[in-house]
């Protein structure tokens, strides 16, 4: 271990015949979240003409998903820490789809931005209890690949569902891509409850007692304000790139999927390569995919009023995010200390509060007369703080002399 890693804090290890099939079960619940999550970036547009608004407006209810999913993940893993885990990741599955079916027959803005709020409450318990589930079914050297096998459903959804949902609500109108989300949250859990193996919960702990120990943690929350602050810049330009793309970049309305593909390539390609990173060092793989980041959105600021030329950019900014995120959901599962629950759903929560941020800051700098590109400059910023957070947390570390950290 070098002077920046940590004890990993995982849970008991299950048997299972077919450990392969229960992390795929597993990574189809991420293609959904994913999909349902971003594919309301790529039909803003359409959604703000159905419920006459305009696009900064309809920004918010991706800032409203957002502090759903923040304000869900400490309430369901408080309660969900002895809960059996196959069991709560059927029911978080299927509240998910619930709620989308309501965000599909909203009948004005309002309601479809408490829809989405409600909506996000069961995102990032499931990917919480999720990755618990899918380290407790590999060898502890296998942990992080097994996170990151979780967090590719979410990558793939960003290649496949998410430029699928923005063709079908072109098409259809954006009330089918909700509906399209209602479907999927009903395979996952079914599949869940066909693959996974029955795990218990944790006997020995109570949501109070893990919330003691994780919130007590400054290296807990010196994480999660990384990943809030640092991960926000992704959110800034990805909540604007179909404006980006017609208004910026002067391309026909059409080639807007196009554009959410190279977003979502380059989420697949970065979250295998954090999980390899990973293996080399936690810590210094933040620090790389912050620094980068915040390159790649000044150049992204660049390109965007040449076309095309934005394509290799955007891929570019999601490979770097996603290496960011995967790195971010071991760190926080390894400083959590027993609370794993909770150190393995608050990443969700963290990001999600960059997604609020990233969204809502966007909107007003775009609501300011800067532009669909001034984003990238602001989402730049946003992850020098995180990067400058993450070396505030290795010197607390140093000062602490406590055990090595990742």
């Amino acid at each position: 271990m070098t002077s920046a890693e940590v004890e990993t804090a995982t849970e008991p290890e299950v048997r299972t015949a077919r450990p392969a099939l229960a992390i795929l079960a597993l990574a189809v619940g991420g293609f959904t979240i994913g999909t349902t999550e971003f594919m309301t970036m790529g039909v803003l547009p359409e959604i703000a003409d159905g419920v006459d608004v305009s696009v900064p407006t309809a920004g918010h209810i991706i800032s409203a998903y957002a502090l759903g999913v923040v304000v869900g993940v400490p309430i369901l893993a408080f309660f969900g820490a002895r809960l059996p885990r196959r069991a709560m990741l059927v029911g978080l599955m299927g509240a998910y789809g619930a709620f989308n079916l309501i965000s599909a027959v909203a009948p004005d803005f309002r309601v479809l931005t408490a829809a989405r709020f409600l909506d996000g409450l069961p995102h990032g318990a499931f990917f919480g209890v999720a990755s618990l589930v899918a380290a407790s079914l590999v060898t502890p050297a296998r942990r992080g690949r097994a996170v990151a096998s979780v967090m590719l459903g979410l990558s793939v959804a960003n290649v496949v569902g998410v430029p699928l949902a923005t063709w079908l609500g072109q098409q259809a109108g954006w009330r089918a891509t909700y509906l399209l989300a209602a479907v999927l949250a009903l395979v996952t859990a079914a599949g869940v409850l066909a693959a996974v193996p029955s795990v218990p919960g944790d006997s020995g702990t109570s949501g109070r007692k893990e919330a003691r120990e994780f919130f007590g943690s400054l290296q807990v929350w010196l994480t999660m304000a990384a990943g809030a602050i640092g991960f926000g810049g992704m959110f800034a330009v990805y909540s604007y790139i179909a404006k980006t793309v017609t208004v910026v970049g002067d391309l026909e309305r059409g080639t807007v999927p196009l554009f959410v593909l190279a977003l979502g390539l380059g989420m697949v390609v970065g979250t295998p390569l954090a999980g390899e990173l990973a293996a080399w060092s936690v810590y210094r793989s933040l620090l790389l995919s912050s620094g980068f980041g915040a390159l790649v959105l000044i150049a992204y600021f660049l390109a965007a009023p040449g076309g095309w030329w934005l394509l290799p950019v955007a891929f570019l900014v999601t490979a770097t995010g996603s290496v960011l995120v995967v790195n971010l959901q071991l760190r926080l599962m390894d400083v959590a200390g027993d609370a794993v629950t909770l150190g393995a759903a608050m990443n969700h929560a963290a990001l999600n509060v960059a997604n609020a941020l990233g969204a809502w800051l966007g909107g007003l700098v775009i609501a300011a007369g800067y532009g669909y590109r001034a984003p990238a400059v602001l989402g730049a910023g946003l992850s020098v703080l995180g990067l400058l957070i993450l070396l505030w947390s290795a010197a607390a570390h140093r000062k602490a002399q406590t055990a090595p950290v990742s």
